[in-house]
């Protein structure tokens, strides 16, 4: 009988699946995003666009609408163009397949965001990731070394990175896009947090491609991302997306939300305010740091992070435990920026967990 170690390439075998933990009943705070729904007039005027919404009919191929509407209210630059894809995951993917000659590299930093590592393995291209200072800053003359020893076909970078939430330095970043003999991607998925963005330095840079998603602005059940970049790479990547990837009821809700993103501008301004807040929080508690952090999410060390994920977690709070992920994440934890009353009751229940 034919078993799947005798089909399965032996590094997909060796993988574990990304896993989600339940969270019904609890205060979640593990996955980034956004507290807040809609405001109930906006939600009631949404349901009767979905109700009208043609799901006897395939969707827009290409998302016109939305990737016309993104780019006027993301600052996409004249000239530059934009692809949609189900979640930011999916584009991560679509870029590496279209890189993946044999012999290929990618090159990240890390830690930072564990899709890409993983789907270069999918892909079956080789992973180089190069670490990061103990600040969790880049190490650019590392950075540069391995970029030239390993000549990458595709870097990425997250700018604020995940999931540590600093936001590398402007002109190192600019230094590694200049330096790469490859494309580059910076994942702007929290640019709805930060100070910063590379969008647009498109013109500036043949090479770069800008990646952002909705989720974390506060349409995450949607699974929407975009890429930007000149319409040359972009039509090559176009090819390995596979047909209406976007469906009618997401493209209907986006759309919508678009012509309404002042609410979720005004939702991520509240949750910087709390971001603050928070931070200064776990700050104040002994043998608790809290690092800086351009996203919507704080990084904190703690003496024993796992005891302190299952007390947390016991008190109907869950949060990520980082500890194990990687060295320099060691005790390390990921609190989701919440409301204000979900923050206060971390920083209640959590002097007792540590």
């Amino acid at each position: 009988m034919t078993r799947p170690s005798d089909l399965i390439r032996p590094e997909i075998l060796a993988l574990s699946a990304y896993h989600v933990p339940p969270a019904a009943g609890m205060i979640k705070l593990d996955a980034m995003e956004n507290p807040y729904g809609l405001p109930p007039a906006l939600a009631a005027e949404l349901a009767e666009q979905l109700r009208a919404a043609p799901i006897n009919r395939y969707p827009d191929p290409s998302g016109a609408i939305v990737r016309s509407r993104l780019a006027a209210t993301m600052g996409v630059p004249e000239g530059v163009d934009v692809l949609l894809g189900n979640g930011s995951d999916e584009l991560i993917q679509l870029i590496a397949l279209a890189v993946a000659k044999p012999g290929a590299v990618i090159l990240g930093v890390e830690p930072s965001f564990v899709m890409y590592r993983m789907i270069a393995t999918f892909c079956g291209l080789r992973y180089v990731g190069v670490p990061l200072r103990e600040d969790f800053s880049l190490d650019l003359d590392a950075t540069l070394a391995a970029i030239e020893t390993h000549r990458p076909a595709l870097t990425f970078l997250a700018y604020p990175n995940n999931p540590t939430g600093n936001r590398f330095d402007q002109a190192e970043v600019a230094h590694i896009v200049a330096a790469a003999p490859g494309l580059v991607v910076v994942d702007e998925a929290y640019h709805a947090f930060a100070t910063d963005s590379f969008m647009p330095r498109l013109p500036d840079y043949p090479n770069l491609l800008v990646m952002r998603t909705l989720s974390k602005l506060g349409l995450a059940g949607l699974r929407l991302g975009f890429l930007a970049g000149a319409p040359q790479w972009l039509g090559e990547i176009d090819k390995l997306r596979l047909p209406y990837n976007i469906n009618v009821l997401t493209q209907t809700a986006v759309a919508f939300a678009l012509d309404h993103v002042s609410v979720f501008d005004a939702q991520a301004a509240a949750l910087r305010v709390e971001r603050g807040a928070l931070r200064d929080g776990l700050s104040a508690l002994p043998g608790v740091t809290a690092y800086p952090s351009e996203a919507n999410f704080i990084l904190a060390r703690v003496p024993d992070a796992p005891k302190t994920h299952a007390a947390l977690r016991g008190a109907g709070i869950l949060i990520k435990n980082l500890h194990g992920a990687h060295p320099l994440l060691n005790h390390c934890l990921r609190f989701t920026v919440g409301t204000p009353d979900e923050n206060r009751r971390v920083l209640d229940v959590l002097p007792s967990c540590l």
